[in-house]
């Protein structure tokens, strides 16, 4: 691990939570529990690849955990640019970070001083598909914010089908009806009212900015306090996080975390 990321307030600790290797930033001097922030990496990434961002926001007070999906990072990399493993494991990846979601929410908690009153979730791409999941189906997360992701899973599942030529087996019909049943958006009244931020480029060439656009014009009339609820559009903008996007990030954290 690179030594690069310094400082007298913030302190980075390599952490498992039963088995789950994780990355843990926290500040020095901390006053009572920690509002805690869980970072999850995308597709092809792990852990060390989002250092810099969890750096930035642990120096603004927050215990910023990140931990390595299934098949990535100490779990196991696997060749990420076969359209044969992303049939295979892309989703699976995702239902495992839900899956392990609690696990790392109690281990948080009862370990690592973390108020359980006061935790967030973020993520990029995959990670970004996958906090959206974890968002919604652990109601005692309070604040959610999508990097170049997805809460509509069954539209992006269609998009990549179409993108990447994929044709659905026996196999992966079983994965689809689980897409279904976990996907963000057919679950809004366990959404409704809680906040969510979503960070896009509208030229998105990985994953569509479609699902959140669709998302979005569904999600926010449920909302009384529409400024609770937030789709920001970065312009002719691909499959990449931006300052501005970081910016917007640490605000949303700081208003409703």
């Amino acid at each position: 691990m690179k030594n690069w990321l310094r400082s007298d307030h913030v302190i980075e600790e390599k952490i498992y939570i039963n088995k789950i290797p994780a990355i843990l930033f926290r500040p020095v001097k901390g006053q009572g529990l920690y509002p805690t922030i869980i970072f999850y990496h995308g597709w092809s990434s792990n852990k060390e690849n989002q250092r810099f961002r969890a750096f930035i926001l642990a120096t603004l007070g927050y215990q910023v955990i990140i931990p390595d999906a299934i098949n990535h990072g100490e779990r196991g990399p696997i060749d990420y640019e076969s359209t044969e493993n992303m049939e295979r494991y892309f989703w699976d990846t995702i239902f495992s970070n839900i899956d392990e979601s609690k696990e790392i929410i109690e281990g948080l908690a009862c370990k690592w001083g973390a108020d359980s009153n006061r935790i967030g979730v973020v993520g990029n791409s995959m990670g970004g598909f996958t906090a959206a999941g974890v968002f919604t189906h652990n109601s005692n997360i309070r604040v959610l914010v999508v990097f170049n992701g997805s809460c509509g899973w069954e539209y992006s599942n269609e998009y990549f089908k179409k993108t990447f030529k994929i044709k659905v087996d026996r196999g992966l019909k079983s994965i689809e009806d689980k897409v279904k049943k976990l996907d963000p958006m057919n679950n809004l009244d366990i959404l409704k009212n809680r906040p969510i931020l979503m960070l896009h480029g509208d030229n998105d060439n990985m994953v569509s900015i479609e699902s959140q656009r669709l998302f979005y014009e569904k999600i926010k009339p449920l909302y009384r306090d529409k400024n609770k609820i937030q789709l920001i559009e970065y312009s002719n903008l691909d499959h990449f996080v931006t300052t501005n996007m970081m910016e917007e990030c640490i605000n949303w954290f700081y208003s409703h975390l």
